[in-house]
């Protein structure tokens, strides 16, 4: 018995460890990346690169080397990756591709970390800032809506749920509109446009399904949390 208390004990040990080290390890990547970076697929419109604009340009071109579920884990806290994980469930069972499923999900993080770096950066003027205000309002209403359609029977409205996704749309267009490039803006179009789709909303909040049932249910309890957090 205690031989195998041990043998348990040293493999919980090994598995930290090399959880550990894969974490370092993708840090580390990170790191090297940003400090080798000098370029960006968004356009810098600056005949004289400062400091500044150079180190956003690298954390930028980060973001097309390491996009990936991992990666988010090192830009987005562990309730919002677990949010994203069960949006990719959710995709990859309505569509039946992975790859399409992968794809969505990181254009979702690129987005949230383009404009996390140009927030972080202080690059919003006046006008910007209020509409990151009014973007957060909807997208705070947008996930009441959707805690609401699980939570209360016969609330269910998509027309409804669609409408404020295309809302949140045209302000995050708005709020990037000086900042980011034409490619960008159609990734964020790619995204609403798949997430508001009638058909996939449909999928997503279908009673009869109860793997459907049961993610929305780990979704809507991090959405609580994020909420309780002021972070929704």
């Amino acid at each position: 018995m205690t031989s195998k208390r041990n043998l348990k004990s040293v493999t919980t040990t090994t598995t930290a460890a090399e959880d550990s080290s894969t974490i370092v390890s993708i840090s580390q990547q990170l790191v090297r990346q940003l400090e080798g970076a000098i370029e960006s697929d968004e356009d810098d419109s600056s005949s004289a690169p400062t400091a500044q604009s150079l180190g956003v340009r690298a954390q930028k071109k980060l973001l097309g080397k390491f996009s990936s579920k991992s990666v988010a884990k090192v830009f987005i806290d562990e309730t919002s990756g677990r949010v994203l994980d069960n949006l990719h469930k959710l995709i990859r069972g309505y569509s039946g591709n992975k790859k399409e499923a992968d794809k969505l999900l990181k254009s979702i993080i690129k987005t949230i970390i383009k404009l996390g770096i140009l927030y972080k950066n202080n690059l919003f003027n006046g006008f910007e800032n209020q509409l990151i205000e009014d973007f957060r309002n909807r997208f705070h209403a947008l996930s009441k809506v959707i805690v609401t359609f699980y939570e209360v029977d016969y609330t269910f409205d998509r027309l409804f749920l669609t409408r404020i996704c295309k809302e949140c749309q045209e302000l995050t267009h708005k709020i990037v509109s000086t900042h980011l490039t034409q490619k960008s803006h159609t990734r964020i179009d790619f995204i609403y446009n798949y997430v508001s789709n009638l058909q996939f909303i449909d999928y997503v909040f279908n009673p009869n399904s109860t793997t459907n049932r049961a993610i929305i249910k780990d979704i809507v309890g991090d959405m609580h949390t994020l909420m309780d957090a002021g972070l929704l």
